[in-house]
């Protein structure tokens, strides 16, 4: 795929134009005879080695969260601020690995590719350096590369106001890009090699342009892996370009570009997950067949079961000649000015464009044929006192605003597949869904052979009933203007109030990208306002205590395919899909006392939220837990974590949807020695009624720990581990997962001698047979579950260059 009009040469030209600006026309600010001042306003830089001294949670900062940059202890909420040391030492490669740190993080596998984290029991959001990024279709979409990135910030529960309106409120990921160094020249390479053909090399360089004043940095990322599991790959590349430029002591411009392409797999893992299978690796074999005798998998079809067999763990549920890939470019600016003294000034824009194309054999199509997105955001903060009974209070105030542009066209079809009939230990023909007239006289055929669904329903026959199977296909252009305050008010060192407000006004226009021929496109349009508001309440009793209470509420949208929206019931916008409510009330306590090397903290949480369904509606969700951690970073030598965090999803009064009510509708009673089948027939796409149920999927307990050390000459350890509890898989409950436990070591041997580090990690070190949803809110509890990988290592050698 190529992009007409921002491609990659393009997108660096920018980069290098400003660069070559700067070289020919930099000159000493007038009016000030010292040179400019270095400001570091980034939680985390990347030196060539480690720090000298402990970057534990007790020293670590997050941005933008509660206006300003804040440490972690005075965040009024769940947060883990990993940076560049850390993603090291726990080999976080992908979003599912922030398990190992993060409490109340475990989620689904998302189909072996997840473009959205999973907090609190739910798909969150993700931001870069404070503005909202693309994440593909309810995080079936785009894998997301941490090239680019130096440190990573997971905060729980709604965006704040600053952040504006999020359909994914269990909590957000912030992404603070890679910032070249202004005084040091410095690059690293490295190479990797691992289990099953995995290869993987990277570049990340950084050299001034004019000392203490402007830089640049280069990072580049190449990955061509090979598979435990049948017919999957992952090769991707993704080049990173970032200038900073320092005119004066109270000024400074960030511009970043990134080119990301990735192809990849959709590895749906088993179908037919029964408890035989979960605890003792045991298939049920036989294809299923439908009414007219077909063997062609589609809804209803009904399994008579041939036997029982072991099946391998790499036999999933992929085809050789699936295709999924995606392209994307992303560009981050941010300039920031004081403009006196407690007045500051700060913008920040993101553009970004993504390309889809996944066409898979089992007649799945999802294709983001372009996705733009355009964000602005301009803040303003005062920093003042005020009289308050008989001293003066210090108070903060940033006001706020943003424009958000999103356009989209894409197609879906969805329709059309059934899972549970396929034999997985038979030919691959049996995966494969070659669609019949009929169903084909029902979607639209967008490219000679490929069928998709029109996003709209017709009545063409006038038999007063719809024609055509509905997905998410779309050609929708959405405008959200918002405008915000947050204020702080701090009476004395020991309490401070903070207060945020929002409102946005959203202009959406939605349409049919793929009529069908000879009907004019439906189209539809929506106008509405979207509040939020937070409220927290810190005091710290003593300087290394601080205790807190925060209240959210947020209004926002449901989207789908991209981010965009579909046209619903009558060919309508939902006009429920703008009022998607939630409330978070959320207490707790922080402990970082004042040597820095120990970092505690403590958070009760109870929150509303919805969960979006396959077919577009919303079901309502109660969450409620805690969350505890504790860290130990006396120097850079040692680090400890542990994290723990207990959580209860239930249905909030709402319907639950399934693919099919049970797995045991897969199969018919003509095998009763082997499963119980109740031949209903699977796929039925099960309702269920509104309850106040678990919802499936989630553990209840997760914990985790990371404990690495690196002795004085550079040789070091370090392991993790991670266990959940039970939990079920499906609605009913049928199967479930048991209790799991992973665990993952290296070591490495940094010889300073030649500026080289030797790394060997081994993940899942006692090879369990671990396993995990394939998506989030238990649609697929009852078909599909994913088999984790064996054990496995890889190779590391980083080497360090002084320029």
């Amino acid at each position: 795929m190529k992009f007409p009009s921002c491609e990659l040469p393009l997108a660096t030209l920018l980069v290098l134009v400003v660069i070559s600006a700067d070289l020919n026309a930099a000159e000493p600010v007038a009016g000030r005879d010292e040179p400019p001042a270095v400001v570091a306003l980034d939680p985390v830089v990347v030196e060539g080695a480690r720090e000298a001294t402990g970057n534990g949670p007790s020293k670590q900062s997050v941005e933008g969260v509660f206006g300003d940059q804040r440490k972690l202890v005075d965040v009024p909420r769940s947060v883990t601020a990993i940076g560049a040391d850390l993603i090291d030492r726990a080999a976080i490669v992908e979003l599912r690995d922030l398990q190992r740190l993060v409490p109340n993080s475990y989620g689904a596998n998302t189909f072996g590719a997840s473009s959205l984290p999973t907090l609190r029991g739910q798909f969150g959001e993700l931001y870069q350096d404070g503005l909202r990024r693309q994440g593909g279709n309810n995080g079936l979409g785009l894998p997301l590369s941490f090239n680019s990135i130096e440190q990573i910030d997971v905060i729980k529960g709604p965006p704040p106001v600053a952040f504006g309106s999020s359909q994914r409120v269990g909590g957000f990921i912030n992404l603070a890009p890679k910032r070249p160094d202004l005084d040091t020249s410095r690059a690293d390479i490295q190479v990797q090699a691992g289990s099953w053909d995995r290869y993987r090399q990277s570049l990340d360089w950084s050299q001034p342009i004019k000392a203490g004043q402007s830089a640049v940095r280069l990072s580049a990322e190449n990955r061509n892996e090979g598979s435990y599991y049948d017919f999957v790959n992952y090769r991707s590349q993704s080049l990173f370009t970032a200038y900073r430029l320092k005119p004066d002591r109270d000024s400074q411009l960030d511009v970043g570009v990134e080119y990301f392409n990735v192809d990849f797999a959709d590895n749906a893992g088993f179908n037919r997950p029964t408890q035989q299978l979960i605890d003792d690796g045991l298939y049920i074999t036989g294809q299923g067949v439908q009414a007219d005798g077909s063997t062609v998998p589609a809804a209803g079809s009904v399994v008579s079961p041939t036997g029982l067999t072991r099946i391998s763990r790499r036999r999933v549920f992929t085809d050789p000649d699936d295709r999924n890939s995606a392209e994307t470019v992303i560009g981050n600016l941010r300039y920031e000015r004081t403009l006196d003294e407690g007045f500051r000034w700060v913008t920040r824009a993101l553009y970004q464009h993504l390309e889809r194309e996944e066409i898979a054999r089992n007649s799945f199509v999802e294709i983001i044929d372009g996705a733009d997105t355009f964000n602005l955001r301009s803040e303003l903060s005062l920093d003042t006192e005020f009289p308050l009974a008989a001293f003066a209070a210090a108070q903060t105030t940033t006001f706020g605003v943003e424009y958000r542009f999103h356009d989209i066209l894409g197609y879906s079809q969805f329709t059309t597949e059934a899972d549970n009939p396929i034999d997985l230990t038979g030919p691959i023909e049996n995966r494969r869904i070659p669609l019949s007239a009929a169903q084909q006289a029902r979607l639209v055929e967008l490219r000679p052979g490929l069928f998709v669904s029109p996003g709209a329903q017709y009545d063409v026959d006038g038999d007063g009933s719809g024609d055509f199977n509905t997905s998410d296909t779309t050609d929708s252009t959405s405008h959200q203007t918002g405008v915000f305050v947050q204020h702080s008010i701090r009476p004395n060192a020991a309490w401070e109030l903070l207060l945020g407000a929002r409102g946005d006004w959203f202009d959406v226009d939605a349409g049919d990208g793929a009529p069908p021929p000879g009907v004019t496109a439906a189209r539809d349009g929506i106008n509405r306002w979207l509040k939020a508001g937070n409220a927290a309440l810190l005091f710290k009793p003593q300087t290394d205590i601080t205790l807190f209470a925060t209240a959210n509420y947020s209004e926002s949208t449901s989207n789908s395919l991209g981010g965009g929206f579909v046209l619903g019931a009558g060919n309508e916008i939902a006009r429920e899909n703008f009022a998607t409510e939630s409330r978070l009330y959320e207490a707790g306590i922080k402990w970082a006392p004042a040597n820095g090397a120990w970092y505690a903290d403590l958070s009760l949480f109870d929150q509303t939220r919805s969960l979006r369904n396959r077919d577009g509606s919303n079901s309502g969700i109660q969450t409620h837990g805690a969350e505890s951690r504790i860290a130990w970073t006396p120097d850079r030598h040692w680090f400890l974590q542990v994290a723990g965090s207990w959580i209860d999803v239930s249905f909030d009064d709402s319907v639950a949807f399934q693919d099919s009510s049970n797995v045991l509708d897969a199969f018919d009673d003509s095998r009763p020695d082997l499963v119980a089948g109740t031949g209903v027939g699977s796929p039925s796409f099960a309702v269920f009624p509104a309850s106040s149920n678990r919802v499936p999927g989630i553990p209840r307990v997760q914990a985790s720990g990371l404990l690495s050390h690196e002795t004085a000459f550079g040789l070091g350890v370090a392991i993790n581990a991670l266990y959940t509890s039970e939990f079920p898989l499906d609605y009913q409950q049928t199967v479930k997962i048991r209790e799991q436990i992973t665990v993952n070591a290296s070591v490495h041997w940094d010889v300073k001698a030649i500026a080289t580090d030797f790394r060997f990690d081994v993940f899942n070190l006692t090879n369990e047979d671990n396993f995990s949803p394939v998506f989030e809110g238990g649609f697929f509890g009852s078909t599909l579950v994913f088999p984790e990988q064996p054990i496995n290592v890889l190779f590391s050698i980083r080497h360090r260059f002084s320029l």
